[in-house]
């Protein structure tokens, strides 16, 4: 079946940094687009940041352009989201996704001195 483990959550002060690791299990990684999603307290779960099956492509949300990075390496089966210039509002629990709708189970992140 079909795994997503998130992991690289924490607590680091603003302006630091975080890199987030999600491995896949269960599908053939390299055929599918994966993306990041983040849901903060009383807040809808809103995307983040997706990349292409050959990292062709990447598309991020406006609030984290030029911060964060996604990228992904097929011969491990993982997807990374670095995540630089971190801010308060970037609280939230991140989440690591697969079309149609396969979802890890988050991890923490907590930006606050």
């Amino acid at each position: 079946q079909v795994q997503l483990v998130e992991s690289g959550g924490g607590l680091v002060q603003p302006g630091g940094s975080l890199r987030l690791s999600c491995v896949a299990s269960g599908f053939i990684f390299s055929w599918y687009a994966m993306s990041w999603y983040r849901q903060a307290p009383g807040k809808e779960r809103e995307l983040v940041a997706s990349i292409t099956r050959a990292s062709d492509y990447t598309n991020y949300a406006d609030s984290v352009k030029g911060r964060f990075t996604i990228s992904r390496d097929n011969a491990k089966n993982t997807v990374y989201l670095q995540m630089n210039g971190l801010k308060p509002e970037d609280t939230a629990v991140y989440y690591c996704k697969r079309d149609p709708s396969y979802w890890g189970q988050g991890t923490q992140v907590t930006v606050s001195s």
